[in-house]
């Protein structure tokens, strides 16, 4: 029988073999009363609880997730828990985002010895849960909260605006001869070059002057040259960057998924680049048809776009990617060879981007149903994870492994919704908001808000931006013994 009272619900728990496991087995040898509403899962350790193990319980109907393992400093493998501390911190606080309540989580630690602390643990825990009751599901959100949560958008006057001078242009003469110089050493030069129209700019490979002749810069540079740069690992290369294609670079270098002196880096200051999702939209509320452009123009802060003759002016700040409302690297962070006078930013905004900020002003049940109306708009192409330049195990990956069946081709909210966690948590404290998941996207869903949380999360535990520097380590990859910003509780 229960010691609660009331139906018994899912709660699942995740012991550690040597310490936590043990300890509920010594709780049960000296009978103490416990709540049968969870079932176990032995692991040899907690650093193996991989935090999508947690995800797809709660998003699979789990009422509560429990994890367990031995006391910091006393791992039977020495440092698993020191990991598994780091790793379920950023999850606690990735939950909301996704609608579910933090309190649903839990972790602790639990000595083999300690079957009177297991007996509290485990009752205080499955209380939590009762009190809190059923766990709601995304396919049973209400979509008219995100319709709701929807029409409380953030006035324009709110929102920050491009830092620095709009650039133009000038240096990309000078940009080409550098190139050329650096050409016979290298198999191919990375860039942009004019696209199918007027308004989209593509990836340009050069391997000759004559390519070279057709690099553009500008505020349609959108794709993220770094990309490409995993699967040339054993070339040698070189990539026109802009500030936050570098991160990506610098990331690429930390993990040491290419090599520096196989790369070469070429930039100029950036002052932002267009959303072309915005600009269609500014069309269209002006009557234009977005897919019949003739030109597009830039002169200082204003991009013009000519429709059938008609022009059709707009602020670049209002049509900025949001990334660049927010760019704290207008030039490159590592370059061989920097054209131009580095752009100094003016003073950024420390308000959220405006996807997450929208997601901070929704209740739980508000995201729930908003996560929902857009899974149910997914359609599950993997444009957001082939665009990312961070997701290099694309034959490997446990989004579309077969073995461990870890995700369904079942078209459910559910489903899809765990497809783009598995991103989101492989990319924590690697992700540079280069925003090239939700560029590519072609149902336009606000993916980088999903980054955006956990980057932040990372930040305040960890302080720490990733990118930044090729030196550094990132934070789930190493740990400190004492955790000054991580409150571990009794």
């Amino acid at each position: 029988m229960p010691v609660l009272k009331g139906k018994e619900l899912r709660i699942v728990g995740f012991l550690c073999n040597w310490c936590s496991y043990g300890g509920a087995d010594t709780a049960g040898v000296g009978r103490f009363a416990q709540p049968t509403d969870l079932r176990i899962i032995r692991v040899p350790c907690s650093g193996r609880i991989d935090p999508l193990f947690v995800v797809k319980a709660l998003l699979n109907g789990a009422d509560g997730v429990l994890v367990s393992g031995c006391h910091p400093r006393d791992c039977h493998y020495a440092q698993g828990n020191f990991y598994a501390r780091r790793r379920l911190e950023v999850l606690k606080r990735f939950l909301p985002v996704l609608g579910i309540d933090p309190a649903r989580f839990e972790y602790t630690w639990v000595s083999a010895s300690e079957g009177q602390r297991w007996q509290k643990v485990v009752t205080s825990f499955t209380g939590r849960i009762h009190t809190l009751g059923r766990a709601p599901r995304h396919a049973d959100a209400d979509l008219s909260l995100a319709r709701a949560a929807a029409a409380r958008s953030h006035p324009a006057a709110d929102r920050p605006r491009l830092p620095g001078k709009a650039q133009n242009g000038a240096g990309i003469e000078a940009l080409k001869e550098r190139i050329k110089a650096e050409l016979p050493g290298l198999d191919c030069v990375i860039g942009w070059q004019q696209g199918f129209d007027a308004i989209h700019h593509t990836p340009l490979f050069m391997r000759s002057p004559e390519d070279v002749d057709r690099l553009v810069w500008g505020p349609l540079n959108a794709h993220n040259p770094a990309t490409y740069l995993a699967a040339m690992r054993e070339r040698k290369v070189g990539l026109v960057v802009k500030g936050c294609d570098s991160r990506s670079v610098v990331e690429l270098l930390q993990e040491k998924l290419v090599s520096r002196d196989r790369v070469t880096l070429f930039g100029m200051p950036c002052s932002g680049v267009a959303d072309l999702s915005k600009v269609h939209r500014a069309l269209r509320s002006s009557g234009a048809d977005p897919d019949r452009v003739d030109a597009v123009a830039v002169e200082g802060e204003t991009l013009t776009v000519t429709v059938n003759g008609t022009s059709h002016p707009m602020a670049m700040a209002d049509v900025a990617a949001e990334k660049c409302l927010h760019c704290r690297f207008p030039n490159a962070l590592e370059a061989d060879c920097f054209v131009g006078d580095p752009l100094v930013p003016a003073a950024i905004a420390e308000s959220p981007p405006a996807d997450l900020a929208a997601l901070d002003a929704m209740s739980l049940q508000e995201r729930m149903a908003f996560w929902r109306s857009q899974m149910e708009r997914c359609i599950r192409c993997h444009a957001c994870r082939n665009a990312c330049p961070l997701c290099v195990c694309k034959d490997h990956c446990v989004a579309q492994s077969r073995d461990p069946h870890w995700i369904s081709q079942e078209d459910t909210v559910t489903e899809k919704l765990f497809f783009q966690v598995v991103h989101a948590v492989h990319l924590a404290g690697r992700c540079t908001e280069c925003g090239e998941c939700a560029r590519a996207c072609p149902m336009d869903i606000p993916l980088v808000a999903l980054k955006s949380h956990m980057n932040r999360a990372i930040l305040d535990l960890f302080e720490y931006r990733a990118g930044t520097d090729p030196q550094a380590v990132p934070p789930l990859l190493t740990f400190q013994v004492e955790e000054k910003r991580i409150n571990e509780g009794d």
